[in-house]
């Protein structure tokens, strides 16, 4: 008799096509690459778009169910709970990604007894004393987890809460399929250089308080080298008032970007800078794709994934957070050193290839999924 095909369920509170942010990325990569090795995959999240249909994304298929309210970034839905139960009921294993709040409690309430994975994508950083009243619940939810994942050593080693679940946690690094991103022509590219210059400092990514952006306009003042900014978010009007008042014009604000656009700014540059300063960037996507271009990396030494990425002194420069001395520092060094720069692109692509293919992501999360349906026959 011919094995029925795998089935994962994924939730979390956005994913492609209505966001496109770093979490929304590895479900989108996981899905994908699950996908090919015929695993039936279904993603749960909520939108606030009016049209909440079914439809399918590269051969898998993703579920909105309608947004109801937010309450510190935290999204609400009375019918989420009925469409994960649905959704639930069918599949194999249940993956979620943290964090969450809403997820843990549409966990419980639905009570489907299921093997469970969750991402263990970063710390509650900023909602404090928010967090201090969900700490009970959080704990019974990643207590009752059949295996918790951590995207990197770095962050399983500063993380006070997954310090309290070292036995049940597997390490599975983030990946990428640089064959999925878009070849660019020509025509592009000559666009791109001839718009900003032969060579340029990148940053990509949504524009948040903890991307440290204004700490890069502060690294700025002084220098002449075009600094590119592609993103968009909330507070991105602050950071151009910002820029206009240290009177900087070597920064380039272009927004939000196509892929074509963002592939074609990768290619051209000549580092990416990355400057995030608190935990809530445990991993940093965007400074992965830099390595999968062959680009050497500047990035802060925050405990997170981003010093796994980003070896100090072979694929980049690793520099204290919030020190905009330092990170100018880094910037002239490498703009300064074209050789150095070079080589610690070629390592970091090299980097890439040992440990964040996407290939190698999802044939992890398979075996793990697969040891986890073993078990519970």
């Amino acid at each position: 008799m011919k094995q029925k095909p795998l089935r994962v369920l994924h939730f979390y509170r956005t994913s492609f096509p209505d966001t496109i942010g770093g979490i929304e990325q590895v479900i989108n990569q996981i899905a994908r690459g699950c996908v090919k090795l015929g695993i039936k995959v279904d993603v749960l999240s909520l939108t606030a778009n009016k049209d909440s249909r079914t439809i399918e994304i590269n051969g898998y298929f993703a579920h909105r169910a309608h947004l109801d309210f937010q309450i510190a970034s935290t999204g609400f839905s009375i019918s989420a709970f009925w469409r994960f139960y649905q959704l639930a009921k069918q599949a194999d294993i249940i993956h979620y990604h943290y964090p969450w709040p809403f997820m843990d409690v549409v966990h419980f309430a639905t009570r489907v007894c299921k093997p469970t994975v969750v991402t263990y994508h970063s710390d509650i950083i900023r909602q404090v004393h928010l967090n201090k009243l969900y700490r009970p619940l959080k704990r019974k939810f990643l207590s009752s987890m059949s295996r918790i994942v951590a995207t990197s050593p770095n962050y399983v080693a500063t993380s006070n809460v997954l310090a309290q679940f070292k036995d049940n946690i597997t390490v599975i690094p983030i990946g990428l399929d640089k064959h999925s991103y878009p070849l660019v022509d020509p025509e592009r590219m000559a666009f791109w250089r001839e718009k900003i210059a032969p060579q340029f400092f990148l940053f990509v990514g949504l524009i948040r308080y903890y991307k440290g952006l204004h700490i890069l306009l502060e690294a700025a003042q002084g220098t002449d080298y075009p600094i590119v900014i592609v993103g968009a978010g909330p507070i991105e009007s602050e950071l151009k008032a910002q820029a206009a008042q240290l009177g900087l014009t070597n920064i380039h604000f272009l927004g939000y970007q196509s892929d074509e656009n963002k592939v074609a700014l990768l290619t051209l540059s000549y580092a990416v800078v990355f400057p995030s300063h608190l935990r809530s960037e445990a991993f940093g996507v965007s400074l992965l794709e830099g390595a999968m271009y062959g680009k050497p990396l500047i990035s802060s030494e925050i405990g997170t994934g981003t010093t796994y990425i980003n070896i100090a002194n072979e694929t980049g420069l690793v520099v204290p957070p919030s020190d905009a001395l330092a990170l100018r520092q880094a910037m002239n060094y490498l703009w300064e050193h074209p050789e150095q720069a070079a080589k610690m692109g070629q390592l970091a692509e090299l980097r890439y290839r040992q440990l964040f293919t996407a290939e190698q992501m999802v044939k992890s999360y398979v075996e793990l999924y697969r040891e986890l349906q073993e078990h519970q026959k």
